[in-house]
């Protein structure tokens, strides 16, 4: 063999073949373009409907009720294999109206909506119309959006549990100010990527806080509206988003559809279709968004007014899953404050996902939506408390007992949480908050000036015609106007685009042409992001320097840390409900005794499981569990109840045992009892929670025995399950 053989191909032999896939992917490029802006002009002209994946069908219409809002009630169609339980909660997801339209909550199967319909729940869909009502507030939503959910009770009668609501983005916050004002109308409220505190963050995660701070504050947004004649322009809404990230904006978007035009074309052009859907708002509405949330932070507050009321997040009574979590700490102070007001928070965390929670991948969506719309029963069990949830891959552990109460492939248990774990997710603390605070206070005055000096006159000027015609010239409108079919070019285009595809030549990856592509494209990207992020400290820097404390801070002081305020209404809450619960402390028996022994297991291990929660609901069905001589029960019931008392009153719920159990047989009993919901029976003889042990001596109970005990309470359900698991494999699997 000559070394001449052995000798690659030269970068002039590679060259034509790679460029003319270069060419071809530059039509078809342009090609899929113009493809999106056919999309865009298509769906204005069919009135920009919601981007649904699944047939809907109009139950209520918010512009025929009498305080009309360009908002609707929808009920979405299951597919043909799909079985609806009529005795399911339903579930209402509220997508968020955020400058583009609705639909991307129930975009794909993989959404929540389509997980919602496998687990056989009847699902609605609110939706809303690209052009608000003239007289349309925030508030006039909210009470559209009552009507709405009690429209879905109405029309479910056979099931006794209230609706699990979702709020996707802007929707959760929404949907939270409903609920606390309203929450007879909710079962679990599930909050999907909402920010809630909005001052909260840090200068390198979150510049997008410090952004109003460079024009003053709100008033900006008032004269956007008036520049749209009673119309705020959502697409300046999504260019501020795209503002944060340009090198995705300007260049990886487009580069990873131009270097992957055979394979990325319909997903680019499913997701602009959403992201290109501008809708707008009433100007009282984004002053009402900008005022309350972006700069005054009034909901996590508790400031915000409706109809004279004030909006306190206190007031939640539904165990809401939420993403953005410093308003726990602003609201309650401390977490033993939550539970002994009767709350229960469960967060989510992902270490993938940002702000926008819905935009994750189908197999993030897949999992997360699936354990959350599957663990509603459990949710709703949990003692009142603070926790996260977390998830672990069953293919990951060896085999569980009572594997078969978790169908899937994930396992879940609910991990306690304090104030300082949240505190500790923002590695940079909160002292920049009171920057925000001297904000909102020069925001204020900047409003109040614009409104009297400049709103008139501006009022004046701008009528709907000219305010359209700005509309139409804004950025994002243009490029998709532009490059659609109208453009004269576009038959060349096409007529290019098709020879292309007909006479495709591709090249791989790996050919040195297209590595050298890659590391010039990583170049540029790197540039962008150098310049976004001297971009976002300079912004910072500015921020700091004339709202901090030798700046306007010195003039406008900063109000008392939300958080301090929190942590001294806790502590006066917390010696009321504590002298509260003394009284009571030694009320009850048997059934009382159990809850508060598996209430201080749980607390000692550190978690509770999913599995241990549905193990206690078979438990409470058999006889041998209650034989301390209680009846029936409400178990759940009675555990918030206990768990609102071991949080003022621990030692003293523990010490008050000795009364609620009188006698040998039913401490030991109670133990058992506990031992088999916590799943520690196995492991008795060594037990892992050191509060069973330390009971079993204090309450004076043989070990044998309530070894013994807990052991018959278990095996009686072995074999129930098994076969419960052995039906259910041996079932045809429904196709989906």
């Amino acid at each position: 063999m000559t070394a001449s053989t052995l000798t690659p191909p030269s970068i002039p032999t590679l060259s034509p073949d790679y460029f003319t896939d270069a060419v071809q992917r530059t039509f078809l490029f342009l090609d899929t373009l113009l493809d999106r802006g056919n999309n865009y002009l298509e769906h204005l002209n069919q009135g920009t409907p919601p981007l649904l994946k699944f047939e809907h069908e109009l139950v209520l219409d918010g512009a025929k009720l009498d305080d009309p809002c360009n908002y609707a009630l929808l009920r979405l169609v299951p597919p043909a294999d799909f079985t609806v339980n009529p005795q399911a909660r339903p579930l209402v997801v509220v997508d968020p109206r955020a400058g583009h339209g609705p639909g991307i909550g129930g975009f794909k199967l993989d959404s929540e909506v389509g997980v919602a319909m496998r687990a056989g729940h009847t699902v609605y869909f609110v939706t809303f119309r690209p052009e608000p009502h003239d007289s349309q507030t925030l508030w006039t939503v909210m009470h559209a959006e009552a009507r709405f959910l009690e429209e879905v009770i109405k029309r479910h009668p056979q099931s006794r549990a209230k609706p699990v609501v979702i709020g996707n983005c802007q929707a959760g916050w929404a949907m939270m100010a409903l609920n606390a004002t309203r929450p007879e109308l909710f079962g679990p409220l599930m909050i999907m990527g909402a920010p809630v505190s909005y001052w909260a963050g840090s200068s390198k995660l979150n510049p997008m806080r410090y952004a109003g701070a460079t024009l003053g504050g709100s008033w900006l947004a008032s004269m956007a509206g008036d520049l749209g004649a009673n119309r705020f322009d959502g697409a300046n809404l999504v260019d501020n988003f795209e503002r944060l990230n340009p090198a995705n904006t300007l260049w990886n978007k487009y580069y990873n559809l131009w270097s992957h035009v055979d394979t990325e074309s319909d997903r680019f052009l499913e997701f602009e279709r959403w992201w290109g859907g501008f809708f707008r708002m009433t100007t009282a509405e984004i002053e009402g968004i900008v005022e309350n949330l972006f700069v005054g932070n009034r909901l996590a507050r508790g400031t915000v007014m409706v109809e004279d009321k004030a909006i306190n997040l206190r007031d939640i009574t539904s165990p809401p899953p939420p993403q953005a979590l410093n308003w726990i700490i602003d609201t309650w102070g401390d977490e033993r404050a939550i539970a002994a007001a009767g709350r229960t928070i469960v967060y989510v965390l992902h270490e993938s996902v940002g702000h926008l929670g819905i935009f994750v991948g189908g197999d993030i969506a897949r999992k997360e939506h699936d354990q959350l719309v599957s663990s509603l029963d459990v949710i709703e069990s949990l003692p009142p408390g603070l926790y996260e949830m977390k998830l672990t891959a069953k293919a990951s552990m060896a085999h569980q007992r009572w594997d078969e109460l978790e169908p899937g492939d994930y396992t879940v248990h609910y991990e306690h949480r304090t104030i300082k774990d949240i505190e500790a997710l923002n590695p940079e603390g909160r002292e920049e908050e009171a920057l925000f605070s001297t904000l909102s206070q020069v925001s204020e005055m900047n409003a109040r000036l614009y409104k009297t000096w400049m709103r008139p006159w501006l009022q004046l000027a701008v009528q709907r015609p000219m305010a359209d015609a700005i509309g139409k010239l804004h950025t994002l409108r243009l490029q998709r106007h532009m490059l659609s079919d109208q453009l004269p070019q576009a038959p060349v285009i096409r007529s290019l685009a098709k020879y292309a595809r007909e006479h495709r030549v591709q090249v791989s990856d790996e050919h040195p042409l297209r590595q050298i592509e890659k590391k010039a494209s990583a170049k540029i990207n790197q540039a962008l992001n150098q310049f976004r992020d001297k971009r976002d400290a300079d912004v910072v820097a500015w921020t700091r320097l004339v709202y901090g404390p030798k700046g306007l801070g010195a003039i406008f002081k900063p109000a008392t840390p939300d958080a301090e305020v929190a942590q001294a209404w806790a502590l006066s809450e917390l010696e009321k409900q504590r002298a509260t619960a003394l009284q009571h402390i030694t009320e009850g028996g048997f059934a009382e005794g159990v809850c508060r022994i598996v209430l201080a297991g749980m607390v000692s291990i550190g978690a509770f499981e999913r599995r241990s929660l549905r193990l206690a609901r078979l438990l409470a069905q058999l006889p041998a569990a209650s034989s301390g001589g209680v009846g029936q029960v409400n178990w759940v019931k009675l555990l918030k109840e206990q768990a609102r008392m071991t949080a003022v009153a621990p030692v003293e719920a523990l010490n008050a045992l000795e009364q609620l159990l009188p006698d040998q047989t039913s401490r030991e009993q109670a133990l058992a009892v506990s031992a088999a919901v916590m799943m520690i029976e196995p492991t008795l003889a060594n037990p892992r929670s050191e509060i069973i042990e330390f009971l079993m001596g204090t309450l004076g109970a043989d070990p044998e025995r309530v070894i013994g005990l807990a052991r018959t309470l278990t095996t009686s359900l072995d074999a129930p399950l098994a076969a419960a698991k052995r039906t259910a494999t041996t079932k045809p699997a429904k196709k989906t």
